[in-house]
């Protein structure tokens, strides 16, 4: 039976998708996690066309219901990149066919990534931009109905990636962590200075 973990800094339990290894320091709030060789979430828009990545749903993920109302959580991501596509992930989940993750990832061209990926059936994935380096500030915030994800190099100044909307009429929604590596044999992810607060984003753009 999978056991649900507390995530220093969040005030709600997260459960490990069976079969997933997630370590949490307790004294630190760090969470650890192996993305297993050749996983992601990712359902592909091209029906098999090979423009993209390859349909997959059997990452690692960490996930648990957040309370009723607006939020943001965020934490620095760090990825031990060694192949195309690896990433850590801030990943909002109803079901397979419904969700949308933030990621840092590894692109095709070798350089580090923010980049965001919504599913409504198929998925509509996005680029951000480049990242010198292998951290990352990444963020997910609900307001009201919608959802905005945004980057920061510094965990201070905000970039808005991506602003949008899930349709969740049971109220399934589930929230936090996944590490993918979809072509490659596995990469270690780190998820560190996690935090959740239930204050409403103020503004989309000015860097809050």
């Amino acid at each position: 039976m999978t056991t649900a973990q507390h995530v220093p800094g969040i005030p709600f339990a997260l459960t490990p998708r069976d079969g997933s290894s997630w370590a949490v320091d307790d004294a630190t709030g760090t969470v650890r996690v192996a993305a297993l060789p050749h996983s992601d979430i990712f359902v592909d828009p091209g029906s098999g066309s090979a423009l993209n990545a390859e349909s997959m749903l059997n990452a690692v993920t960490l996930l648990g219901a957040p309370p009723a109302g607006d939020f943001q959580l965020s934490a620095r991501v760090s990825v031990d990149f060694a192949a195309t596509f690896d990433a850590g992930v801030l990943l909002l989940w109803i079901d397979d066919r419904h969700w949308a993750k933030l990621c840092f990832e590894y692109s095709p061209d070798g350089e580090p990534m923010v980049v965001s990926v919504v599913c409504r059936e198929v998925a509509d994935d996005a680029n951000g931009f480049v990242v010198d380096g292998r951290s990352v500030w990444l963020r997910v915030s609900r307001i009201d109905q919608a959802f905005a994800y945004h980057a920061s190099l510094d965990g201070e100044a905000w970039r808005l990636i991506r602003f949008f909307a899930l349709d969740d009429p049971a109220g399934a929604l589930t929230l936090g962590f996944e590490a993918q590596a979809p072509t490659g044999d596995g990469c270690a992810v780190v998820f560190d200075q996690v935090r959740f607060t239930r204050a409403r984003l103020g503004d989309l753009r000015d860097g809050s």
